[in-house]
């Protein structure tokens, strides 16, 4: 705990009454430093950044959507930098575009304009035949639909278009021929509509022990649109072509499975790739974790925990497309479509099959199907293996105790380096992963955590030491200078035992007859307490505003000195300029004094105070004991300045300094008093007055004065009695406007001793103080 007290009854080299309290056990001393030790450890704000941790590793492992958003913004960033580069191109688009729909018709088209379309890129050479479109309903233009729709036919023509076979036929006709995987959609709610046949079931599902049920995991749609029978029977293959984009409209990954009414439904690309493979099934593999994998043939497809893959996107590749229109005509180039999986789908805006993915805002939905198909064959697709949640938490968990432990223990500027250094390296292995292994190591979230726990830490540690601050300032202020106060409040460790020494100056300052004083409160000891506080606190205010630092008060006396805590190159002259001041100070304060006085019908009684200053090297720091210590000063010097106060009053002045002050401001308006030895002391010191600032000495009436006083003290010295008496009879004429009369008193009274006894021969001129 903090505390400020006003010491009392120290002796002159005494400590300042700024104290530091602690409690230690009485039968163990160490106790304060452990719990010391122990609070540092236990700091506030590393209980702070262990909650928000706690919290932020929550956060990470429930993974809303927020955070799930910043993680795939990531990746699309990555693709974006470096999309990948289309070197395989397996996968022809044939597009229903916008000439196509201009030139054949409106979609849909006639199964039979399907159906010579699907011929002719059997014969151009197509391995497989797939539709990113479904044909829901019969062709309107079936010839015995069209027999019920035209009126005014003849029976005969009727029953004749009654009796030709559908397009719908002969459409699966055409299909029966050759490898077809038909799409279907998923539907978001039951339309009741009456089933189809059973679709072939072609999904396996291979588990480990305790894995999950796969049907649990992986997206499900209410309803299915399926094909018409006719159609759909005569298909090798039914995949789901429906893409699920993310909340904010981009497609970045594709759900291998789908669940339908407790069936497992693959991908309308996995599938394709099933029947090009010639394979009756595929296997879904199953672990603790979740799906796995995808195994086709001898293709092994890695997805997520949720049977999701993450196509490697290029940009759009207008080099796989060619257009319905020119299939039908038969005019498109056969090495476009030979040996290549077709996917019938379409580009025009109408038909609502457009799409946005991390590389591109525009592209059709049959292109995702197809970017996913080369992503998978030339195995650069995107995988995001289970392990990495738990690496990504780790990542979080070490920079964040990393961040609790180092920034209260090395500071803020060590650790944003170190910040940097994590956050570097994590992204750089991010991006390392993502380039030379196609692995999806999501960084973002642990990295901008870490930023939040080391900007809390910071600002913590940063309000933790401005609360600090705010208490020494608080605590101090009354008391010691501003300087000190300010260097206290931004180094408060400094308040542990220890001094250097320096050179300063220090002044000490006394109430003339204060005994008499304290007399005539003798029944109002609180009167006198708020006298010596109406004392007090100008002269104080003077000290500080000369950048003094206030020792101690002792009764009616202060202490303070200078060049400390804070360098003061000016120190003796600031602490002489704070005496003139103090003493000018005391003619207004007595006015008010006295007024208050007659007011309250009690006599006053004038205060004069007598100053000591002298500077030196001495000791200052703090000292003291574990339990308690002061901010002060050590050291002779210090107690010549105590003797040299009480000297003031013995030489009738208002300010004594002693030699290496009046050094430091000779230029101002001193008067050197004597060469005595202060009691307690072997040495004779010359001491000075100082009656005011170098204005005072440049004006015309101090420089003959001073002329005037140097030939008395010749005189003096050189046992001139007569000439010393002639010389002080001038002084005194001189004296107007400078309170030295008392000074030539004393020295009137020490030529009638002297010239009744002479010092005899061999006198130093040194005089000998009995008092302090």
């Amino acid at each position: 705990m903090v505390q400020a007290s006003i010491g009392a009854g120290q002796d002159t080299a005494g400590g300042a009454s700024t104290k530091v309290t602690s409690a230690p056990s009485p039968k163990s001393p160490k106790g304060p430093r452990r719990r010391g030790r122990w609070r540092r450890i236990v700091s506030i704000e590393r209980l702070l950044g262990s909650s928000l941790l706690a919290a932020l590793l929550v956060v990470q492992f429930v993974d809303p959507y927020p955070v799930e958003l910043l993680r795939l913004k990531m990746f699309d960033q990555y693709q974006k930098w470096q999309p990948r580069t289309v070197t395989l191109r397996p996968v022809v688009i044939v597009d229903l575009d916008e000439r196509s729909l201009a030139e054949i018709g409106q979609w849909p088209w006639s199964r039979a304009v399907i159906a010579q379309m699907v011929q002719n890129l059997f014969q151009q050479g197509a391995a497989l035949v797939a539709f990113d479109v479904v044909f829901p309903e019969p062709d309107r233009m079936n010839p015995a639909i069209v027999a019920d729709t035209i009126v005014g036919l003849d029976d005969a023509t009727r029953q004749r278009l009654r009796a030709l076979p559908s397009n719908d036929e002969l459409l699966a006709q055409v299909m029966a021929r050759g490898r077809v995987v038909l799409g279907q959609a998923g539907y978001w709610e039951d339309r009741d509509v009456k089933a189809g046949p059973p679709i072939m079931r072609t999904i396996a599902v291979k588990k480990t022990k305790g894995a999950p049920d796969p049907h649990a995991l992986v997206p499900r749609f209410p309803d299915l649109v399926r094909n018409v029978p006719v159609i759909e029977q005569a298909a090798l293959g039914h995949g789901i072509f429906s893409l699920e984009p993310e909340p904010d409209g981009i497609v970045r990954r594709v759900a291998a499975l789908t669940q339908y009414d407790g069936d497992l439904y693959a991908a309308l690309s996995i599938e394709m790739l099933r029947v090009a493979f010639g394979q009756q099934n595929m296997w879904v593999d199953v672990n603790e974790a979740g799906i796995n994998a995808i195994v086709v043939g001898r293709l092994r497809i890695d997805t997520d925990e949720k049977g999701t893959i993450w196509p490697y996107f290029a940009k759009r590749d207008l080099q796989k497309y060619v257009a319905a229109r020119d299939v039908l005509a038969g005019t498109v180039d056969a090495s476009q479509i030979r040996g290549k999986l077709a996917i019938v789908g379409t580009s025009a805006a109408g038909l609502l099959d457009i799409r946005a993915t991390p590389v591109d805002r525009v592209i059709p939905g049959v292109e995702v199907h197809a970017q996913l198909i080369e992503s998978v064959l030339t195995g650069e697709y995107l995988t995001r293996p289970n392990y990495l949640r738990v690496a990504e938490l780790a990542l979080l968990l070490t920079g964040g105790l990393l961040m609790i432990w180092l920034v209260p223990q090395v500071g803020a500027k060590w650790t944003l380096l170190l910040f940097f250094v994590v956050a570097g390296a994590a992204a750089g292995t991010s991006w390392y992963l993502f380039i030379e292994h196609r692995i999806l190591f999501a960084v973002t979230y642990s990295v901008l955590a870490i930023l939040l726990l080391y900007t809390l830490l910071t600002y913590t540690g940063y309000a933790k030491e401005e609360s600090e601050r705010r208490q020494v300032r608080q605590a101090f202020g009354y008391y010691l200078s501003p300087a000190m106060v300010e260097k206290l409040a931004d180094d408060p460790s400094q308040l542990t035992l220890g001094g250097e020494t320096r050179p300063m100056t220090m002044l000490f300052c006394d109430v003339r007859g204060f005994t008499t004083i304290s007399e005539a409160f003798k029944s109002d000891p609180g009167g006198l307490t708020r006298l010596i506080n109406k004392l007090l606190t100008p002269l104080t205010t003077i000290i500080l505003d000369h950048r003094g630092t206030v020792d101690k008060y002792m009764g009616d006396c202060i202490m303070a000195f200078w060049n400390a805590p804070l360098d003061d190159d000016h120190h003796a002259r600031n602490a002489c300029r704070a005496a003139l001041r103090m003493n000018a100070a005391m003619e207004p304060l007595n006015d008010r004094l006295a007024q208050e006085a007659e007011d309250e019908g009690r006599p006053h009684h004038p205060m004069r105070i007598g100053i000591g200053i002298n500077s030196g090297d001495v000791v200052v720091g703090n000292m003291g004991s574990d339990q308690r210590f002061d901010y002060s000063v050590l050291g002779d010097n210090v107690n010549l300045a105590a003797r040299l106060e009480g000297q003031s009053k013995t030489y009738g002045v208002d300010v004594v300094i002693g030699e290496n002050t009046y050094a430091a401001v000779a230029d101002m308006a001193t008067l050197e008093l004597d060469l005595i030895r202060v009691k307690g002391k072997r040495d004779a010191v010359r001491i000075y007055t100082i009656l005011g600032d170098e204005s005072v000495r440049g004006g015309n009436a101090f420089p003959v004065l001073e002329a005037a006083h140097q030939r008395l003290l010749d005189a003096y010295r050189g046992q001139r009695w007569s000439e010393a008496r002639a010389t002080l009879a001038e002084c005194r004429k001189l004296t107007d406007g400078f309170a030295v009369s008392g000074l030539y008193d004393l020295y009137a009274e020490r030529l009638d001793e002297y010239e009744s006894t002479p010092p005899g021969e061999g006198w130093d001129g040194v005089y000998v103080a009995t008092t302090k």
